[in-house]
């Protein structure tokens, strides 16, 4: 048995007025994933648990089988696994974005206008040779997504992301450790500017210390591996003891190579894996920008770029399972996340399910099942 678990990130929704009423699943021409709905058990997954923030790390978290009431620490110390980073612990992490703050102090880009990840390198490189030391160091990630590693003592603030600040104002952080945060994001203005990137500062929050979570292969007796151009899900994979694997083209923006993302997980599965994750970032970035096309589009992409040919090479390797679902919903009249449960899907290749259409809508009525509980389910647990 061959298990794949694919993750359109962010792709729940609200209905929108642009699609009269409807939702992008609602709208989007997914042939492959109509007919595995058709087949499959539909339901609804409260991926975020109750008093926990409506992000990727908690979702994912719930996704990879993980309790993130138990697990969860940050954002941060999930994201600088990905870049190998061993956090002490007398250090914490936080997560550094490259933003555009308006002259009126209005959070204009959350993202920095998506630097790519060699001149953002050249940035984060430069705030560490001239603010790091005394246990401050900041590391380079991926496009605008870096970490900045401080001591204990200044993990006791209040940050939001920046993401929920889009075109509003950019409140900065409130606490104990406010003072020493704020006193970076804004010493950080005469390096970024220096640049010539949109990005003219850094935003510091999702902070938290290292999470000790069991392996993935003791908890669930599987080899797994995963590919996401994220370094938040390939940080789980760090945590977690699955393989990371770096695909050629994969990018966390709407220009991924899906058909290579694709290509990996089925060679993957061939070569001995037992489970795979697909996760692709595209569907979150139309919703943060409110793109209503290119949210629809992203979905179809994952149609007709991914579900079908992975159907038709599982097939080819045996019986599998498949389960499908987002790590939350972003929706694009409020351009961030929310805790809303998702619509997820489970397909067994010789037991059909009940079958249904996969939307927010049609599993509306449904009770909401516990994220971290559809692993076990999956692998038949």
């Amino acid at each position: 048995m061959k298990y794949v678990v694919c993750v359109p990130d962010g792709c729940a929704d609200e209905p929108v007025d642009a699609l009269d009423g409807r939702t992008p699943l609602e709208v989007a021409d997914m042939p492959t994933l109509r007919s595995l709905a058709a087949r499959g058990e539909l339901g609804r997954a409260a991926v975020i648990p109750p008093g926990l923030p409506p992000g990727s790390d908690v979702g994912n978290m719930s996704i990879f089988g993980y309790d993130p009431a138990r697990y969860h620490t940050g954002r941060a110390p999930i994201e600088a696994a990905a870049l190998n980073l061993k956090l002490g612990p007398d250090q914490v992490a936080y997560r550094c974005n490259l933003v555009t703050i308006g002259a009126d102090g209005t959070m204009v880009d959350f993202a920095g206008g998506h630097p790519s990840s060699d001149e953002a390198r050249k940035v984060i490189e430069a705030l560490d040779d001239e603010l790091g030391g005394s246990g401050l160091e900041f590391h380079a990630g991926v496009e605008y997504r870096h970490i900045m590693v401080a001591p204990a003592a200044w993990s006791d603030a209040t940050c939001i992301p920046p993401h929920d600040l889009t075109d509003k104002p950019a409140v900065g952080p409130t606490g104990p450790a406010a003072p020493d945060l704020q006193a970076v994001m804004e010493a950080s203005r005469r390096i970024v500017g220096r640049f010539g990137l949109e990005a003219n500062q850094v935003w510091l929050w999702g902070q938290g210390f290292q999470p000790q979570m069991p392996p993935f292969t003791e908890r669930f007796g599987l080899d797994a591996a995963l590919c996401s151009a994220v370094d938040l899900v390939r940080g789980l994979g760090v945590l977690t003891g699955i393989e990371v694997v770096d695909v050629e083209g994969m990018t966390p923006g709407y220009d991924t190579d899906y058909a290579a993302q694709r290509e990996c997980a089925l060679d993957a599965l061939a070569d001995g894996a037992d489970l795979f994750i697909i996760h692709i970032e595209a569907t979150d970035e139309a919703g943060h920008a409110g793109d209503v096309e290119e949210k629809v589009r992203s979905l179809e992409r994952w149609d007709s770029l991914v579900l079908g040919d992975l159907v038709d090479g599982l097939d080819r390797l045996g019986s599998w399972r498949l389960l499908l679902l987002p790590d939350h919903a972003t929706p694009l009249r409020l351009k961030t996340h929310t805790p809303d449960p998702v619509p997820y899907l489970l397909v067994d290749s010789v037991r059909p399910g009940p079958g249904g259409t996969y939307s927010e809508r049609a599993v509306a009525g449904l009770p909401a099942v516990p994220g971290h509980e559809l692993m076990p389910r999956l692998v038949g647990l």
